[in-house]
């Protein structure tokens, strides 16, 4: 019975941290949280389904432990996806939300699109996909909070 508890303790713990990062998808709600947190938002442009990039961002960066572990503490996430397979197809209410956030931030239309935003929406720099270690990400998206 001890080993069982001893398992599923470590399990949790485990499975906690998998989760400790999290990504939303509306902006307002992102921006509240920002505001009563006192932290600087995240905001991802990415074709999950069809841009090689966005998914190599997602893969190298987003779920890396550094990344989560750092972004937990410092950043709220905001990750506006526009898929392309119908299979993927956001509900109209997203589709017409992240539309309305790309008119606003993303007007040239690139993919992936990262910006770091303070808690009041102003952007304070941008990038996208870069073949770099998710610590030195973390840090080029440290030096736009400067």
């Amino acid at each position: 019975m001890k080993r069982i508890s001893i398992l599923l303790i470590s399990f949790l713990f485990s499975f906690n941290a998998l989760i400790a990062q999290e990504w939303f998808i509306n902006f307002d709600e992102v921006k509240a949280l920002a505001q009563k947190e006192n932290k600087n938002i995240i905001m991802v442009f990415a074709g999950s389904d069809w841009c090689a990039p966005c998914i190599k961002l997602e893969k190298y960066i987003w779920e890396s432990k550094d990344f989560k572990e750092y972004a937990e503490e410092n950043w709220v996430l905001l990750k506006l996806n526009f898929p392309k397979r119908k299979t993927n197809k956001l509900s109209k209410e997203q589709q017409t939300h992240n539309d309305a956030l790309a008119e606003k931030y993303n007007k040239k239309g690139y993919f992936p699109l990262v910006l770091v935003l303070d808690k009041n929406g102003k952007v304070l720099g941008e990038t996208g996909y870069k073949d770099i270690s998710p610590q030195s990400y973390i840090d080029e998206l440290i030096t736009f909070e400067k």
